[in-house]
């Protein structure tokens, strides 16, 4: 028995934590200590809080990895969640290790903006998208974030190449066209953008340097 026991603490999954990117949530952690928990199998269950059971995820029911997808599972985004794991080796089950809580709406990241850079001879038109979720419309187009909350575009010019950190912000705000005037020909230009989020004060990452020269 006590070896049970021993093999039961050695296996229990470690750091269950949800991450979430634009409410594509996926529950991830670590395996036990143990050598041989790298074999153990694992078994997923979720609940909102204040439920009193666990519902079982069929698709994260005995699997080999570390990560298990409740982007479906987590889709009220206003409510808060647990998860917890179990790991199974040789016929042993682990205890369940239990998620911090989690809600999708104050928690999750948001991804950067889709940028597209059009030129002309002294002016720059940046082109923004904000990032989708995975939830859909009934005509089947997937939702943008902007749907969920009060978002910023902030736009940034790169316009010293040897110093990456050198950006200026040139916009803030909702529109999706944006034109910046009276640059110099002749030079190269880098736009980065971000979304940003005043009522929780997030910013997500930057986009991918979009560049030209005029």
């Amino acid at each position: 028995v006590l070896e049970n026991q021993d093999l039961q603490d050695s296996i229990k999954p470690q750091k269950v934590e949800f991450h979430s990117l634009n409410f594509n949530t996926t529950l991830h952690w670590q395996p036990g200590w143990a050598r041989e928990a790298r074999d153990a199998l694992y078994f997923v269950q979720y609940k909102v809080y204040g439920q009193s059971t666990w519902q079982n995820k069929d698709e994260c029911w005995g699997i080999s990895s570390c990560v298990c997808d409740l982007t479906h599972e987590t889709s009220d985004i206003q409510e808060p969640y647990y998860s917890r794991v179990r790991a199974a080796l040789a016929g042993v089950y682990s205890n369940w290790s239990l998620s911090c809580r989690f809600t999708p709406w104050r928690e999750t990241m948001i991804g950067p903006p889709m940028v597209t850079v059009v030129h002309s001879n002294k002016s720059i038109t940046v082109k923004l998208q904000a990032p989708h979720s995975p939830y859909k419309r009934k005509r089947g187009s997937k939702i943008p974030m902007t749907n969920y909350y009060d978002l910023l575009y902030q736009v940034f010019i790169i316009n010293n190449l040897l110093d990456e950190q050198h950006r200026v912000l040139v916009y803030e705000g909702k529109d999706k066209v944006i034109k910046i005037q009276d640059l110099r020909p002749g030079v190269s230009y880098c736009i980065v953008a971000k979304m940003y989020m005043p009522m929780l004060d997030h910013s997500s990452a930057y986009s991918s340097r979009q560049c030209t020269v005029l």
